[in-house]
């Protein structure tokens, strides 16, 4: 996407066959809906099946797209709370159908299992982390007797009661595909220890880059923090706060909205060193980018985009090491790992982030070298690939 201009579409060589494309729900703003830009980018003409669609909450290039969305979305509380359609949400994906030779499905557990006449290739963030990563996706110890919110001990028990049927359903879908592709070596792994598929491994690119306008956030002296994370019990950013606690003088920038939001700005209260700024437009993120110190990343991610987009700004990471962040940052290139889920230990890597001084052209050239042309030639000769067979 460098040197193109946000939302535009980047040329492609033609695809001689009908491409539709799948995805399981546009209703937040989160890295999966980043890289379902890319591949509207990619395949420009290509309609995006999906089953839940909230214009609203979602970014909004997907608005002057072609979104072709299921019967749940007429049930207007779906579309904002889409965990509350958990217990249909398999037999209405089965129900969907894309009339296409190709459909290339980005799937985080569900849109891998959309019927087609053509082939399937399933674009996969990660397996169905309510089916394969319980503990880590309600962030509680359920096995245990661990402390539980309401909601977290709802959940629970609706997975509980509905896992071994969705696990059934999830198996089938997979293995519905003709081609599986993974966005990282982690979640390649997990593709193969779920399903018994093998994958090949493309990582996104970042979709949020310099080029574009810039909105400066009031109240933001430059030298900040930067944390972008969904406020999910997993992404683990009540460990920032407590991390920038620990460091006097520290300021911490939270964007992102979730469940947690109560939580989290309870705890963020007491702290005084960190802001929740919620929802960012794409121009205010970018400002942000632009004049934070360095990016903080403490959660389990299958794929670690945000350290490629704060590198696109020459900003340098530190990061959990772990799942993803291992393909995206490079030590001493781009950021630094912590290796526990600890405040102390964070303070710690932060303290030593500090310390380095950080070349912003090595550190921008990392970002080059996950670039958006690469991620949507290699697309195209997978597409090409399964409509010659």
């Amino acid at each position: 996407m460098t040197g193109t201009p946000e939302g535009t579409a980047v040329p492609r060589p033609a695809i001689s066959g009908r491409v539709a494309l799948a995805h399981d729900y546009l209703t937040q703003r989160g890295g999966a809906e980043r890289v379902v830009e890319v591949l509207a980018r990619a395949f420009p003409r290509a309609p995006i099946h999906t089953t839940l669609f909230d214009p609203a909450g979602t970014f909004p290039v997907f608005g002057t797209l072609d979104i072709r969305s299921s019967p749940l979305n007429r049930i207007a509380m779906l579309r904002t709370h889409h965990r509350l359609a958990l217990p249909v949400l398999a037999p209405t994906v089965s129900r969907m159908y894309a009339d296409a030779d190709v459909v290339v499905a980005s799937s985080s557990g569900w849109a891998h299992g959309i019927r087609t006449p053509g082939r399937k290739v399933v674009y996969c963030h990660a397996p169905a982390r309510w089916l394969y990563q319980r503990d880590r996706y309600l962030g509680a110890d359920v096995d245990s007797g661990g402390p539980m919110s309401s909601r977290t001990r709802m959940a629970s028990l609706a997975l509980g009661l509905l896992g071994v049927p969705l696990r059934r359903w999830d198996l089938r879908a997979a293995r519905s595909a003709d081609r599986y592709l993974a966005n990282s070596s982690a979640t390649r792994d997990a593709i193969r220890a779920a399903y018994g598929i093998e994958s090949e491994v493309l990582a996104p690119p970042p979709a949020l880059l310099p080029d574009g306008p810039l909105e400066e956030v009031p109240g933001m002296a430059p030298g900040f923090l930067l944390c972008v994370a969904r406020l999910l019990p997993y992404k683990h950013v009540d460990v920032v706060i407590r991390a920038a606690d620990r460091l006097p003088g520290e300021r911490v920038v939270v964007v992102g909205q979730g469940p947690e939001r109560a939580t989290l700005q309870a705890l963020a209260d007491r702290s005084g060193a960190t802001v929740l700024l919620g929802r960012a437009s794409d121009a205010q993120l970018r400002w942000l980018y632009a004049n934070c110190r360095a990016l903080v990343a403490a959660s389990y991610e299958d794929y670690g985009l945000s350290p490629l987009e704060a590198a696109a700004f020459g900003r340098p990471t530190v990061a959990l090491r772990a799942g993803g962040y291992l393909d995206t940052v490079a030590p001493g290139m781009n950021g630094q790992f912590f290796d526990r889920v600890d405040p102390d230990d964070l303070a710690r890597a932060i303290e030593a982030l500090d310390a380095v001084a950080w070349n912003e052209g090595a550190i921008r050239r990392h970002a080059a070298g996950f670039a958006e042309d690469r991620f949507a030639a290699r697309l195209h000769e997978i597409v090409d690939e399964e409509l010659a067979r």
